[in-house]
């Protein structure tokens, strides 16, 4: 078999490498920090609104939710984001683009269970107000630190 008939190698430069792991890496951490922070922020926010009367009661014997469980749930879905945010990183071409609108449907599909969930008004206008504050974390911070390239 001569060289023509032979499959071309190509070379991956490690310096592109190192900067696509330090890229994914970054990535990571400001997503991590920024779940964080908007956990506190939907915590802060939801005990504000309770301390002003909102009661988060959910109808039909449903439970009150605890500002410790909005917490917890801001934390799985913006993780939920982040593991969103990585893979199109990894797979898009247009990673930032695609992160803003999936997050922004996403955002504006998790408006919908407050709105049908029966519960007060103030409780039903606080948790929407909530799911804003998370979303006004998370996405412009991952469409950032999308956006940012390694050289």
């Amino acid at each position: 078999m001569n060289r023509l008939n032979q499959p071309a190698a190509v070379a991956v430069p490690a310096s592109s490498r190192t900067g696509e792991a330090h890229r994914f890496l970054g990535l990571v951490v400001t997503g991590l920090v920024a779940t964080g922070v908007a956990m506190v922020a939907t915590a802060l926010a939801a005990a504000l609104a309770r301390a002003v009367g909102v009661d988060f009661a959910m109808p039909d014997g449903g439970q009150t939710i605890p500002v410790a469980g909005i917490a917890v749930v801001t934390g799985f879905f913006s993780v939920v984001g982040l593991v969103l945010a990585v893979a199109l990183l990894r797979l898009s071409a247009q990673p930032t683009r695609r992160f803003v609108q999936a997050a922004v449907a996403l955002t504006a599909i998790s408006l919908v269970p407050p709105v049908l969930s029966g519960a007060d008004a103030a409780t039903t206008v606080t948790l929407l107000g909530l799911h804003l504050v998370a979303a006004a974390v998370m996405i412009p911070t991952l469409a950032r630190s999308l956006g940012t390239r390694s050289s």
